[in-house]
């Protein structure tokens, strides 16, 4: 299990004779009530507010492009954040050696938010990345597992997560419960590594604290 934050982690109209008439005379006072001086006014002022509907139109249809952009960013966001935790876990025994992972308070989300953020500039997207998780200790790197966001897409860029050891792995609450070398704690700072897979460019290295 990670522990996060310092937590163990129609028809049928009627027919109209004789008074049909009266509908032309209708028809015919509306048109002339309309056109006369006393309406132009009224009419320019409804011109104005059809106007100001239409604007009003688009303008709820570019929220709305908005709102369903933000949604799935959401969604890629979490999906991605998941994949990172489960990658942990899994590396627990077999690759990280504990018992116990310690995780800051957030940082699995933030790592999500800046693995969509790195990946907007990408032709397909957070769709065409390869990314390659890894915790970083003094002797150098491990590798605690790899995700492919959509395996129907060939990846573009690789994207390299980076965790980052604490010097201090144990933590004073757990000792009396686990052998102290079986606790790792994760620091709050990780790295980002991105490399385009198509372009002889120098991968973009970027630290969060």
């Amino acid at each position: 299990m990670v522990f996060v934050a310092a937590l163990l982690f129609g028809h049928g109209a009627s027919v109209l004779t004789k008074p049909e008439h009266s509908v032309t005379d209708m028809i015919g006072k509306y048109w002339s009530q309309l056109t006369s001086p006393g309406t132009e006014s009224s009419s320019t002022r409804r011109g104005s507010v059809d106007s100001w509907d239409e604007r009003d139109n688009n303008s709820r249809f570019c929220s709305l492009d908005t709102v369903v952009e933000h949604e799935e960013e959401q969604l890629l966001q979490q999906d991605v954040t998941r994949q990172i935790e489960r990658c942990l876990t899994q590396a627990k025994v077999s690759s990280l050696h504990c018992q116990v992972l310690l995780l800051p308070r957030r940082l699995t989300m933030r790592i999500g938010q800046d693995v969509v953020r790195s990946s907007a500039d990408e032709p397909c997207g957070l769709r065409g990345a390869s990314i390659a998780v890894y915790v970083e200790f003094k002797d150098g790197l491990k590798s605690v597992g790899s995700i492919i966001p959509d395996p129907s897409v060939i990846p573009t860029f690789e994207l390299s997560v980076i965790f980052k050891a604490d010097k201090d792995d144990s933590w004073p609450p757990l000792k009396n419960i686990f052998d102290t070398n079986k606790v790792l704690k994760l620091r709050a700072e990780y790295r980002l590594v991105k490399r385009k897979l198509y372009s002889s460019a120098s991968p973009v290295i970027h630290d969060f604290s």
